[in-house]
C-alpha cells in the first residue's frame, strides 16, 4: 500500500482483501472512470482527468495483489468506455433497429472488453512493482503512466482498434497539447499519467517535488506550443465545405434519393471555389444508380467554374465489391478521376469480422461489408496545394495519417476529413470527433478541413486552432480561404516510435530505481 518510506508491496494484508475488492470499490472505480467524460468536449474540464486517473493510481498502489489491482483497473476501464461511447446506444436502437435490451447487452459487452485495457494498466504495473521491488515514486510516476499509455496504444490497433476517448484528446486546448507533435496522442497519454501520478503522490513525503514535476510538464507543454514545426506553403485556396443535414433515417430511403441529389446539386453549384467538398456518402448510392446525366452535369460545372469537386459516395467495383469512397471532378474534364477509398473500416458497421455475420444480420445497416482501401493513397492537387482525404472514423488513427505523410513521394499540405455522425444523434460524438481532428493537426502541423452531414463542419489551422465552423444540426455551407503547410513534425517522422522510446526509457529508469531501492534496504 502507499506509505511513506515503504515499498507498496511491503505490508501484509488479509488474503480476502488482497484478492477480492468490494462491490462498492468496483462501483467507485467505474464512476471514477466515467467521470473522465467531463474532461472531453463539450465540457472540457481537462484537469478532472488528472484527478480521475490519480484515484485509479492510488487504489492500484493500495492493492497488495495483482488480481485485486487488475479488477479495479477493469472496472475503471469499463466506466471510462461506457461514458465515452454511450452514444453507440443511439445508433443501435434508432438506426440499427436493435431492441433496447439487446442494445444494452451489446454496449455492455463492448465496454467489458474495453475494460480489459484498464485491467492491463493496473495488472501489469502491479506485477512489475512486485517483480522489481519498486519504490512508490517509481511506481506512480514511471510504471503506471507507461502501462496506461501502452494500454491506450494497444486498444488503438488490436482487432483493428478502437481508440476513441484516449486520454490525450482531452488536452487539445490544454498546455499538454504542446507534446503532440513530438510523441502523438498516445505519448500524451503517458504525460497525462505522469501528471496523475503527481496528484497521487500527495499522500507521500515527496509531494512537493511531485507538484514541481507537474508544473514542469505543464510549462514545458505550453512552451512547446510556440515551436513552429511546419511552415505555410503555396498560395491560399478558396474552399466551400457542405453540410447537408440529411436525416439519417431518410438517407438511404429510395423515395428520398431525388431530394438528396437535388439538395447537394444546388449546394455544389451555388458558388464556385477552388475546392468544394461534400460529406461522407453525401450521394448515398452507386454511380450506376444515379439519374442519367447527374454526374455529367456536375463535371460541366467543375469545368466552367474552375472548381474541384470532392464527392462522397460508394463506388461499385463488381458483384458484392464496393468501397466507401470519395471521387473528384476537376476543371479538366479529360483528367483521370481521383478516387480515395476508406482504408480503416468500422467493425460491424463497414466490414464483417470473420465469424460475426450473425451479428450484422441483426443490424439494419446499409453498405456494411465494404472493401478496404489501400493503406497508402496519394493526395490530390488543388492548384499548388496537395489534399489528403480521410473518411470519418479514419482520423482517429493518427499513426496511419502520419504514415501516409511520411511515405508519400509528395506529402500533403492539407488534410480533409469527410464524415457523417448522424448515426449517433445529438450526442457528444460530434464535439469529441472535432477534438480528434484538432489532435491530428497538432500531430502533423497540417490544417484540417472537415465536411460533415450535421457537424462539425469546420476548418482547423496547423496549430490546432478552430478558425471557422458551422453550427451543429443545421444545413449550410462553410466558405473560407485556407493555406497548406509543409514540413515534418517528429511524430510524422517516427510515428509511434517516439512514444515507444519514451515508454522504454521510463521503464528502464523504473528498473534502475528498483535496483537502487533494494541496495539501500540491504
Amino acid at each position: 500500500m502507499l506509505r511513506r518510506r515503504t515499498s507498496p508491496a511491503a505490508a501484509p494484508v488479509p488474503a480476502l482483501r488482497a484478492n477480492k475488492p468490494s462491490a462498492l470499490l468496483l462501483l467507485g472505480a467505474a464512476l471514477a472512470g466515467a467521470s473522465s467524460l467531463l474532461s472531453f468536449q463539450p465540457v472540457g474540464w481537462w484537469p478532472l482527468q488528472f484527478l480521475s486517473l490519480a484515484w485509479l493510481f492510488y487504489q492500484v498502489g493500495m492493492s497488495p495483489s495483482v488480481k485485486r489491482a487488475t479488477l479495479i483497473g477493469w472496472a475503471f476501464g469499463f466506466g471510462w468506455t461506457l461514458a465515452g461511447v454511450h452514444w453507440l446506444y443511439v445508433f443501435m436502437t434508432d438506426f440499427a433497429h436493435l431492441p433496447a435490451v439487446l442494445a444494452v447487452v451489446g454496449l455492455s459487452l463492448l465496454c467489458l472488453y474495453m475494460g480489459l485495457w484498464g485491467a492491463f494498466t493496473a495488472g501489469v504495473a502491479t506485477w512489475l512493482r512486485r517483480r522489481w521491488s519498486l519504490p512508490v515514486a517509481a511506481f506512480l510516476l514511471l510504471v503506471l503512466p507507461v502501462t496506461w499509455g501502452v494500454s491506450e496504444w494497444l486498444r488503438g490497433w488490436v482487432f483493428t482498434g478502437f481508440p476513441w476517448a484516449s486520454s490525450g484528446y482531452a488536452h487539445d486546448l490544454a498546455p499538454l497539447a504542446g507534446y503532440a507533435p513530438l510523441i502523438g496522442v498516445y505519448g500524451m497519454g503517458i504525460v497525462v499519467g505522469v501528471s496523475a501520478g503527481c496528484f497521487a503522490m500527495l499522500t507521500q513525503r515527496a509531494r512537493w517535488p511531485a507538484m514541481g514535476l507537474m508544473a514542469v510538464l505543464l510549462l514545458g507543454g505550453a512552451g512547446l506550443r510556440t515551436v513552429e514545426w511546419t511552415q505555410d506553403v503555396g498560395q491560399p485556396i478558396s474552399v466551400r465545405l457542405l453540410q447537408g443535414n440529411i436525416a439519417q433515417d431518410r438517407k438511404f430511403d429510395a423515395e428520398f434519393l431525388n431530394s438528396i441529389l437535388t439538395r447537394y446539386q444546388g449546394m455544389i453549384t451555388a458558388a464556385p471555389a477552388d475546392l468544394i467538398a461534400t460529406p461522407e456518402t453525401a450521394i448515398p448510392t452507386f454511380p450506376q444508380h444515379l439519374p442519367e446525366g447527374y454526374l455529367a452535369g456536375l463535371q460541366r460545372y467543375a469545368t466552367t467554374s474552375g472548381s474541384t469537386l470532392v464527392i462522397g459516395m460508394p463506388l461499385l467495383d463488381g458483384p458484392g465489391k464496393y468501397g466507401n469512397s470519395l471521387v473528384t471532378l476537376t476543371p479538366q474534364p479529360q483528367a483521370t478521376v481521383y478516387r480515395y477509398d476508406k482504408a480503416h473500416l468500422v467493425p460491424f458497421g463497414e466490414f464483417i469480422p470473420p465469424g460475426f455475420r450473425w451479428v450484422t444480420d441483426m443490424l439494419d445497416i446499409p453498405l456494411n461489408d465494404a472493401t478496404r482501401g489501400a493503406a497508402l493513397q496519394a493526395p490530390f492537387a488543388v492548384k499548388d496545394q496537395l489534399v489528403l482525404p480521410n473518411i470519418c472514423y479514419e482520423d482517429v488513427f493518427g499513426e496511419e495519417i502520419a504514415y501516409q505523410l511520411r511515405n508519400a513521394p509528395q506529402p500533403a499540405t492539407l488534410l480533409l476529413n469527410v464524415s457523417n455522425l448522424s448515426w449517433y444523434g445529438q450526442s457528444v460524438a460530434i464535439p469529441q470527433h472535432l477534438q480528434i481532428s484538432r489532435m491530428r493537426t497538432l500531430e502533423t502541423g497540417r490544417p484540417m478541413l472537415r465536411a460533415t452531414n450535421d457537424g462539425a463542419t469546420a476548418i482547423i489551422d496547423r496549430r490546432g486552432n478552430l478558425t471557422h465552423a458551422l453550427p451543429f444540426y443545421t444545413d449550410g455551407v462553410l466558405a473560407a480561404t485556407v493555406r497548406g503547410a509543409t514540413g515534418m513534425t517528429p511524430f510524422i517522422r517516427l510515428g509511434s516510435g517516439s512514444f515507444l522510446l519514451l515508454g522504454a526509457c521510463m521503464l528502464l529508469g523504473a528498473w534502475f530505481a528498483g535496483r537502487r531501492y533494494l541496495r539501500k534496504k540491504a
